[in-house]
């Protein structure tokens, strides 16, 4: 029975296919995030976030109602952990107090509902929400960056162009998915879009270290060729790190509540495409550039000094 290794997949025989597909989910996504938007948190927006603990089940739909009639909205109400404790996430509210409003919101909804508490208050200010949106963003170009200068100095500039147009395409995707569904992008969210380009450049590294080394040792071939042999090579190891992410992942997803299911979300998405664009965008970007065995081969004092 062969292995992943031995299959011989032509990968880059329909890499203008995939490129093409690649540009529309993207073109997809940025149209996404301009008429819909991202559904910031409380972490970005500013507002009050009360967490109550019920003597009995209540429903999100009943607080949520109950709510409304308190003259409180806007208000995000869901159950996490059990269907006794509930989450109420209210932006900022004109005309009302701020540092106060957890207390009183906490007041009306368990009034009639005797030994419920509110377990915790969190108020956090549209101004830290907007210093918190600005820094995420600086933090992801600031990643995009280092990326490129390492695989840049690593490798060469045409791989360093590759895998940085890889690392954006995965996270427009990626942003994209939390405008199509709507899911809340808060600070874990944001950890999680880190974390997936740290993942997809590691994955990149992988294909990358085997095309330079293929690049040196196979003398016949063309680079089409040569890319489709490593990423023939590095197939197992690509499909099994993503698997094996993907069953944790998803089991943080399903039983982990609410807290982190952003950062669930967006790594699956993140691991999903971040093994995708490895293969179709890194690679293909590489090709498009002209990439030849030239540009990796050895300097020649080290070629020298090999035995």
């Amino acid at each position: 029975m062969k292995s992943l290794r031995d299959l011989d997949i032509d990968f880059m025989g329909v890499r203008n296919l995939a490129f093409g597909l690649s540009m529309a989910l993207v073109v997809a996504a940025l149209v996404l995030l301009a008429l819909r938007g991202i559904n910031f948190g409380l972490d970005f927006t500013g507002g009050t976030l009360v967490e109550l603990e019920f003597t009995a089940p209540v429903s999100a739909a009943e607080v949520r109602t109950r709510l409304a009639d308190s003259g409180f909205s806007s208000g995000v109400v869901q159950n996490y952990g059990s269907e006794r404790d509930l989450l109420v996430r209210m932006p900022p509210q004109s005309d009302e107090d701020q540092a106060t409003l957890g207390d009183r919101i906490g007041k009306s909804l368990l009034e009639g509902w005797p030994g419920s508490e509110v377990r915790r208050v969190e108020f956090v200010g549209p101004a830290v929400g907007e210093e918190l949106r600005e820094s995420g963003g600086l933090a992801m170009v600031a990643a995009l960056a280092l990326v490129m200068l390492y695989i840049m100095f690593r490798f060469t500039g045409k791989f360093a162009v590759g895998a940085v147009v890889a690392l954006v395409h995965d996270v427009i995707i990626t942003l994209g998915a939390f405008a199509l569904f709507q899911w809340q992008f808060d600070l874990p969210s944001l950890a999680a879009v880190l974390a997936v380009i740290g993942y997809s450049i590691n994955d990149t590294i992988v294909v990358a270290d085997r095309i330079r080394e293929n690049f040196r040792q196979l003398r016949k071939t063309t680079p089409v060729q040569t890319i489709n042999v490593s990423i023939n090579q590095t197939l197992d190891r690509t499909l099994g790190t993503s698997g094996s992410t993907l069953l944790v992942v998803g089991a943080l997803l399903l039983l982990g509540g609410s807290a982190v299911s952003g950062f669930a979300e967006a790594l699956i998405v993140g691991i999903g495409v971040g093994t995708y664009s490895s293969i179709y965008i890194a690679a293909n970007v590489t090709v498009m550039m002209g990439i030849s065995r030239e540009d990796l081969m050895l300097p020649e004092k080290e070629q020298d000094a090999r035995p």
